[in-house]
């Protein structure tokens, strides 16, 4: 029998084919009612049960195990770009190439922003994630303090896509990452988004602390000058 998490995953893909498929296809009057009856009842099921909180442990393994070169990079099951589970993954494929984290992607109709082109958010939370998944190679817990993207090109759909992401320099508890989006298909492979980002290194037992005992967040730009 399978396991819950794979139970969940398997629900997180069925409604990630859901979403594409209710964006990308005309559906009959009938059929949208009916679907939206039974997401109702299926929705007030799933709400009258426990409360779920996730296992602290399921994160912080990322820091301390090992990580070979060329083998897939896994992270927790809720991740919201990259969780098998996640209603909004982006079912990416990603994998440690030397010291950067390659991340293979095609998108699809429900990532849409102008016809036939992705969101500019989305290929922001891809790059953020990616960057995520460098931390992972990193050893070292940290999160995002800057993130920039320079568009070059329209992000298309329905065709194979390529993040790459690593990081360049360190400075403290500052590391500066660099990454690209690149168009496989397409001859010369052209880069279609650049992006950088600066994540704040943190001790990794603050993780696991709730967000309401932490103190105050400094004001402006004082937590990227320490």
């Amino acid at each position: 029998m399978s396991s819950n998490g794979d139970l969940r995953a398997g629900a997180g893909h069925a409604l990630r084919r859901f979403g594409h498929a209710l964006i990308g296809h005309d559906a009959s009057p009938e059929l949208l009612c009916e679907l939206t009856n039974q997401l109702e009842r299926l929705t007030w099921e799933l709400e009258e049960g426990v409360d779920r909180t996730r296992d602290p442990s399921s994160f912080g393994d990322t820091w301390v195990a090992p990580i070979a070169d060329g083998e897939p990079l896994k992270s927790y099951d809720d991740r919201p770009v990259s969780g098998r589970s996640s209603p909004w993954g982006l079912d990416l494929d990603v994998h440690r190439r030397g010291n950067e984290v390659h991340a293979s992607v095609t998108l699809r109709e429900a990532h849409e922003g102008a016809p036939g082109r992705s969101h500019g958010g989305i290929v922001a939370a891809l790059f953020d994630d990616v960057f995520g998944f460098v931390l992972g190679v990193e050893h070292q817990p940290a999160f995002t303090g800057e993130l920039s993207l320079r568009y070059q090109a329209a992000t298309p759909l329905h065709r194979p896509l390529s993040c790459w992401a690593r990081t360049y320099r360190r400075e403290g508890r500052k590391l500066f990452m660099t990454g690209e989006l690149i168009d496989v298909t397409v001859e010369g492979q052209p880069v279609l988004v650049r992006a950088t980002a600066t994540m704040i290194a943190i001790d990794a037992d603050k993780l696991f602390v709730s967000t309401a005992e932490l103190p105050a967040p400094p004001d402006e730009d004082v937590a990227l000058d320490v």
